[in-house]
């Protein structure tokens, strides 16, 4: 296990500034996910960790111990990449294999640490079957394989998962949780799958424009987000720009009591997640229309318009009789205080005491 240091990362590609002074610690052992739209720097940070490019400034440590320019062989660190990069000129187990034949290891103790390491990602019985011969999973679980048996003190994930389809990267993401808590190992994986991060991570980091948004715990990232971008990026929102009048705004119909944070601001955004809001069962709450509704099977989406508001999304509990609604009906909808997520006018969190 070991510790890493980023501290004040600055990476250009001509005018590009792709990092732009990122600083962040990751816990020994922890998993820990780099989460962000396309072009925000998260790949960018993890090669540079890996040592494929280096960082024009700043610095990166690893169990106490910088960096530097050193190369990528000399770090110790294992890398899955995105499009398997295994070689297909080589057996599964000779894939496996690969690095610890380069480390000139004994011929018994790579016979030993691979089979144990195919056993671990349930290839076991493919060991002499060629890449063009396996799915697209098995192949990501050779690199996976691949990757650990070297023992790395830190393993990288460049989006993993993305060339598989929805079931097999359910099935993997468990997969690799499930063995890097076996090994205990330092874990840095890139995606811009929310759903793929808040499930496997320990912490995340949410990136965007080449810095650090905010990083944190899956639960605090989702229902705490710090400011418009991660809480529009992490999950659904629907967001509404009100005045405020004597402590509160208006929306819906209704009068909603502004966080004590916020009561010195003229403009503040109020949001709120579609899984938040209910149906009332009892006739109270604020009365909506329907404008689309969407049966999954565990879920119903709604579409929905109260007191010529703009249209928002909830997602609720189906029943036969929410299912038999139709477009132009009308229902009660229930929503707390406490589901409501605030932010200032410019988009920064503001908390709710």
């Amino acid at each position: 296990m070991a510790h890493v240091s980023i501290s004040n990362l600055h990476k250009h590609y001509d005018a590009h500034h792709a990092l732009k002074g990122v600083s962040l610690e990751i816990p020994s052992g922890s998993f820990f996910t780099l989460l962000g739209p396309s072009g925000c720097g998260k790949t960018t940070l993890l090669r540079a960790i890996a040592g494929f490019h280096f960082q024009d400034s700043g610095d990166i440590s690893v169990a106490g111990r910088s960096l530097g320019r050193s190369n990528a062989s000399q770090r110790n660190i294992g890398m899955v990449f995105q499009d398997y990069a295994v070689f297909p000129h080589l057996s599964v187990y000779d894939n496996v294999a690969f690095g610890l034949v380069q480390q000139k290891i004994s011929k018994d103790v790579i016979r030993e640490r691979v089979s144990r390491m195919l056993e671990m990602v349930q290839l076991s019985g493919q060991m002499e079957r060629m890449p063009h011969q396996l799915s697209g999973g098995q192949q990501q679980r050779v690199g996976l394989a691949r990757a650990l048996v070297i023992e790395p003190q830190l393993l990288l994930m460049d989006e993993p998962l993305s060339n598989l389809d929805a079931k097999l990267r359910i099935e993997l993401r468990q997969d690799i949780k499930r063995t890097q808590q076996q090994f205990g190992l330092t874990t840095v994986y890139v995606t811009h799958d929310q759903e793929e991060a808040l499930s496997v991570s320990d912490l995340i980091c949410v990136m965007d424009g080449g810095e650090v948004q905010q990083i944190g715990r899956p639960w605090d990232i989702y229902h705490q987000p710090c400011n418009r971008f991660v809480a529009s990026f992490v999950g659904a929102n629907h967001f509404v720009e009100r005045a405020v009048l004597n402590g509160c705004v208006q929306w819906l119909g209704r009068q909603w009591p502004v966080p004590l944070s916020a009561q010195h601001e003229k403009t503040v955004l109020l949001s709120v997640r579609p899984e938040k809001i209910r149906i009332a069962a009892d006739g109270a709450g604020i009365d909506v229309k329907i404008l689309q509704s969407v049966f999954t099977g565990r879920e119903l989406q709604l579409t929905v318009q109260g007191h010529e508001e703009p249209a928002f999304d909830a997602l609720v509990q189906p029943s036969l009789a929410m299912v038999a609604l139709l477009p132009g009906d009308s229902v009660r909808m229930s929503l707390q205080d406490s589901d409501l997520l605030w932010f200032s006018s410019q988009g920064q969190g503001l908390r709710l005491t």
